[in-house]
């Protein structure tokens, strides 16, 4: 059965490491018979979240620019990726502030069940990647029928396309082909 995927690249570079993580999960998840978009946000406008709580009770958040619509995407797929960028062994500012954003999918009656996280860093060690995962899992863990479905990292690259030949794309492909 065909499921809708939606993968957002949160890198703030075009092209980036991160991005072509995310490149090779959606041509897996595409190959796999899923329909499938990608939302790149270093051309997005995305401001942070106020606090305010009106969301709760609109589903809407009360800042109008790109978080709304990208928010009403999550809302009605299936399966997220998120692809990040490591900074300082955390996910990238954009990626916490569309989670924080994210909000007005709390009450809502949302249909996303598996949650990726693809990620590409300068450092190598495996447990480079951690804090992105504990802090997905924080905003996964507001949401009682998301679960965590996999991490694909990929260590000792920095360079814009220095992740070309690396084990991890195929991880990435593999990860979105077994949707």
């Amino acid at each position: 059965m065909s499921k809708t995927v939606l993968v957002l690249s949160t890198s703030p570079r075009k092209g980036g490491n991160s991005d072509a993580l995310a490149d090779a999960f959606v041509r897996g998840a595409q190959a796999a018979g899923n329909q499938v978009e990608k939302i790149p946000l270093y051309d997005k406008t995305i401001g942070f979240c106020k606090g305010c709580l009106s969301c709760q009770s609109t589903q809407r958040c009360i800042l109008r620019d790109d978080a709304d619509a990208i928010t009403q995407k999550m809302l009605t797929a299936d399966v997220i990726a998120f692809a990040t960028p490591i900074y300082y062994y955390g996910m990238c500012g954009q990626m916490k502030t569309l989670l924080d954003r994210a909000n007005p999918l709390f009450p809502a009656a949302y249909q996303f069940r598996d949650i990726y996280l693809l990620a590409a860093a300068a450092e190598a060690d495996e447990h480079t990647v951690d804090g992105a995962v504990t802090g997905l899992q924080g905003w996964i863990d507001c949401f009682e029928k998301a679960r965590f479905a996999g991490t694909v990292f990929a260590g000792g690259v920095t360079a814009v396309g220095e992740i070309q030949g690396h084990p991890a794309l195929q991880r990435a492909f593999e990860a979105g082909k077994a949707i």
